[in-house]
């Protein structure tokens, strides 16, 4: 057993988070992975009105009477979500935790507070980790320059990053890009860090709502089959090497802007890829973690494994190299 101060806090039995992931994030796999003890995740903006998030919610608590955490990424739109409604439905349906990203957390976090709600808070940068901490969040999910997802516009790794935001930060870390067994557990630990937030790592498990070809397509890519795609637009993602988004990274690099971009990464695309299993359909998210993938475990299975080679190595590994 590992006991963080993220295990403490948020009343997880293991320093394991899966992060948000749009399409994939549904209430039955949140509550797959929090009943094998790591904080399962519901992506928010993945059920098209707040109604249709209260019935996965719902759904969710029926699976599962552990913790587990709700996602809402709010960026600037030209049409917005309707962000107040989505969290609305969190609070009235008694949700615990809720995963942030996207725009300041000084701005949501009194209102999650006041419902009891803890907040964790993805940030790309120290900087940004210092105005969540100063924000009043819970915990920050620290992304490093290899995770899926929008990485930020520094390039900062992990290895780097996490440690540099331990040493001015106060309240729990979890690290995030790269992170998908023990060993990279134990390091995140090593680091300052009190837990990981893998995504990468959960989609290929038996309970992640995808297809299996992309399960396997996961297993079989290296660390050289990604793509990062809208550099130019200084919004940087890293994405599934395919034939779209090598397309997209060329148009944007011959001085194409976004709308000759539009079509290609439109999210029902995306969403094909995992509905289909056709991984050249469109833009699907993958991070560098690809290369450490070699199985599709059940969650349970994965976690329980994960805890036992960070055990190993740091009961048993690291104390023999000392002399």
């Amino acid at each position: 057993m590992i006991e963080t101060e993220f295990t403490r806090r948020f009343g997880v039995e293991t320093p394991i988070m899966q992060g948000g992931m749009q399409w994939i994030g549904n209430g039955e796999f949140a509550a797959a992975i929090s009943n094998a003890g790591a904080l399962g995740t519901i992506t928010a903006l993945s059920f098209p009105t707040p109604a249709a998030l209260a019935d996965e919610i719902s759904q969710c608590q029926a699976l599962t009477d552990k913790p587990f955490a709700v996602n809402v990424t709010t960026l600037p739109s030209i049409s917005p979500p309707p962000y107040e409604e989505y969290r609305a439905v969190i609070m009235d349906a008694g949700v615990k935790i809720v995963e942030t990203s996207g725009s300041n957390p000084k701005e949501f976090v009194p209102i999650y507070r006041a419902a009891g709600i803890k907040v964790i808070h993805k940030v790309t940068s120290l900087k940004h980790a210092l105005k969540a901490q100063e924000a009043g969040v819970d915990a920050v999910a620290v992304i490093g320059f290899e995770a899926a997802g929008h990485p930020g516009e520094l390039d900062v790794p992990s290895l780097v990053l996490v440690s540099r935001v331990r040493r001015f930060l106060d309240i729990p870390i979890l690290a995030a890009g790269g992170f998908t067994d023990g060993q990279g557990l134990a390091a995140a630990l090593a680091l300052g860090a009190d837990g990981i937030l893998m995504a990468t790592r959960f989609m290929a498990t038996e309970e992640a709502p995808i297809h299996e070809a992309v399960k396997q397509k996961i297993v079989e890519n290296d660390e050289l089959n990604t793509t990062l795609i809208f550099r130019e637009l200084k919004n940087t993602a890293r994405v599934a090497k395919n034939s779209i988004s090598d397309e997209v990274a060329a148009i944007l690099a011959a001085g194409g802007d976004f709308p000759a971009v539009r079509d290609l990464v439109a999210g029902k695309r995306g969403k094909s890829v995992y509905e289909t299993g056709d991984t050249e359909a469109g833009i699907w998210w993958a991070g560098l973690a690809q290369a450490l993938i070699n199985d599709v475990p059940p969650c349970a299975e994965l976690i329980e494994r994960i805890v036992r080679e960070a055990e190993m190595s740091i009961v048993h590994r690291l104390p023999n190299l000392v002399r």
